[in-house]
């Protein structure tokens, strides 16, 4: 049976070596398949611009976490009920504890547009250690293969709800909730808890 498993796995990894395609990553080890764009450790955060409140207060997360150690959180919306009432207040009200860990800021990113980001930041408390990003067109979160269909909920897509652990420009280690919107792997006092 083990032997099948590595004759399919060696299969799978010459044909895509034939196409000549980075399309699937074989980890024989694991039998597992890698997206070649979903976020990875090692991988840099793309380099999107972000609003910060308003659509003219723009914010790059390349080169805001380009020195030291960040975390980048990702959420389905703004004042949906996961990220209002759970998600979101979990980094606020332990950022201290975060940042005794070395975590310098925390960075919330949602599909959402500038304006709804900002006024849910003022309700929720946010500040310039806890900072509500709004990524209006999706394309940061496309690019980390993070985004998925809420149409069903939100009308469009959005984003996965995730939690990164970024260091010096580089993500160390990912938080990627299987289903996309529970708040169980990335909650607060998970990541917490690796960052011993």
């Amino acid at each position: 049976m083990l032997a099948n498993a590595f004759r399919r796995a060696a299969t799978m990894q010459s044909a895509a070596s034939m196409r000549g395609s980075a399309s699937a990553i074989r980890n024989v080890r694991n039998f597992r398949v890698h997206h070649p764009r979903l976020v990875n450790v090692g991988d840099l955060l793309p380099s999107v611009d972000l609003q910060e409140g308003v659509p003219s207060v723009v914010v790059n997360l390349a080169k805001e976490t380009s020195q030291g150690k960040y975390l980048v959180i990702g959420v389905p919306g703004a004042f949906s009920p996961g990220c209002s009432a759970e998600h979101v207040p979990g980094y606020i009200n332990s950022f201290s504890q975060f940042h005794d860990k070395g975590v310098e800021k925390i960075f919330i990113v949602s599909v959402n547009d500038a304006f709804v980001s900002g006024a849910w930041a003022k309700e929720l408390g946010a500040n310039n250690n806890v900072r509500i990003l709004a990524d209006s067109t999706g394309d940061f979160t496309d690019q980390l293969d993070l985004s998925f269909d809420a149409s069903k909920f939100f009308g469009n897509a959005r984003s996965k709800r995730y939690a990164l652990i970024i260091q010096d420009g580089k993500v160390v280690e990912q938080f990627v909730e299987p289903d996309a919107v529970s708040v169980k792997v990335s909650a607060a006092p998970e990541v917490l808890k690796y960052l011993k």
